[in-house]
């Protein structure tokens, strides 16, 4: 099992990944059959391929994150992150609580982020 250590270091990069990277940056830190629910509800990605093109959205935008808290226990880890998203036409912001699990290497086995449409604010 990953570390406490290696976990929270795997979700510093994750943020700093969505935050400035691209979205192959962001799904290199996936298992290769990783699963991808955001939001929960949503039908889930399944594949390091799938879940790069769910971040394909991140190619196009300017992000900046933030961590608000962050909880290891286990393989698992819950945070509560801001990211605000410029378009160029809108600034979007939100913040959800993504729920990860990680394998032994601390690569993301497992990601459900917890927000709606209700909580996105947009300027």
């Amino acid at each position: 099992m990953a570390s406490p250590d290696d976990i929270r270091a795997a979700v510093t990069r994750y943020l700093a990944a969505v935050g400035g990277g691209t979205s192959a940056d962001v799904a290199a830190l996936y298992a290769d059959d990783a699963t991808l629910e955001d939001p929960v509800g949503t039908e889930p990605k399944v594949g390091r391929e799938a879940i790069e093109k769910f971040y394909s959205a991140l190619d196009a935008v300017q992000n900046t994150t933030e961590l608000l808290s962050l909880r290891v226990a286990g393989n698992s880890a819950a945070f509560h992150f801001r990211v605000v998203t410029d378009t160029g036409e809108q600034t979007v912001t939100i913040e959800p609580i993504d729920v990860m699990t990680f394998d032994d290497q601390a690569r993301i086995t497992s990601m459900r982020a917890f927000w709606s449409p209700e909580d996105m604010v947009v300027a």
